[in-house]
């Protein structure tokens, strides 16, 4: 069985990656001229920061990283979508680069995507986030299928139905990406692998948010593994599947991530590629090393 890939979740706990921010206030304080060299000097450092992030990764033997949802700010509006544009070939670089080195890189919009909203204005500005991701995707050079994943979670509750037809009505460029992720609250696993079955795409499983949605006390529950392999049905190339995995910080069904992994589910074993979702990042993949012969 091929050893499961440990993912770095946007920056780490040193300071070695760490990308600028920038508020709408300060944007919004300057002229159209001086915004637009705010907005290129910003891009402009977090592509560094990006490339930083690769070569950390290269060196670490990590080989999945998830870039940070506001890696570009304000790229979802005409004036950093414009801005951003002329740093086509230097992403364009960076991104087979990765591909190259063998790095996968993923996304995961924020959680203002609720594609399944009642309110048609939400579903408006979900969908021009989603395409904001799906065209920084483009402009790394990134292949139109979940190897290049935008993860997103189900959104309103009892909204299955109206989640499977937007999610059909999609622009290429997002749909072939787009992948669900189950969360503690709105949508179990059972239910994100039904709608996944029914939209056509992979679904995320995440085995803390299945063990607080079902308040189950171990990662060894059978139902841990079983959605695990429900999962990997979803999945057009199987060796692709990524779950998530996090510890809770106070109990184990804390929904508060933990700064650490010390319980792995053993079912996990078989999963490829593993996003680790814990505070302190890189020191959390360390720890983990050789998991498989520790736990379960």
């Amino acid at each position: 069985m091929t050893q499961a890939q440990l993912g770095l979740v946007c920056i780490t706990a040193s300071t070695e990656v760490r990308y600028r921010a920038l508020t709408r206030k300060r944007l919004l304080a300057h002229d159209e001229q001086a915004q637009r060299k705010l907005l290129e000097d910003l891009y402009r450092d977090n592509i560094q920061t990006l490339d930083s992030a690769l070569r950390y990764c290269e060196a670490t033997g990590i080989r999945l990283y998830r870039m940070p949802s506001s890696i570009f700010p304000f790229a979802d509006e005409p004036i950093g979508r414009e801005v951003l544009e002329g740093f086509a070939a230097t992403l364009g670089r960076s991104g087979r680069r990765a591909i190259e080195r063998g790095t996968r890189l993923v996304m995961h919009p924020e959680q203002f995507v609720v594609l399944n909203s009642d309110s048609e204005g939400v579903v408006a500005n979900s969908i021009k986030i989603l395409q904001m991701h799906a065209d920084i995707m483009d402009l790394l050079d990134q292949p139109r299928t979940p190897w290049a994943l935008l993860e997103i979670h189900g959104g309103k509750a009892d909204r299955a139905d109206a989640l499977v037809e937007r999610i059909a009505r999609l622009p290429d460029g997002i749909r072939c990406r787009i992948g669900l992720e189950n969360d503690e609250y709105a949508y179990s696993a059972e239910e994100i692998h039904d709608i996944c079955m029914r939209a056509g795409v992979p679904m995320v499983f995440d085995a803390h948010h299945h063990v607080v949605h079902e308040d189950l006390d171990s990662y060894e529950h059978p139902s841990v593994e079983a959605m695990l392999r429900k999962a990997r049905e979803t999945w057009n190339v199987p060796g692709h599947q990524l779950v998530h995995i996090s510890n809770g910080r106070s109990s184990f069904n804390d929904r508060q991530h933990a700064d650490l992994i010390v319980t792995m589910p053993s079912s996990y074993r078989m999963a490829p590629w593993i996003e680790i979702e814990a505070k302190l990042k890189e020191e959390a993949i360390r720890g983990l090393d050789g998991w498989e012969a520790r736990f379960g």
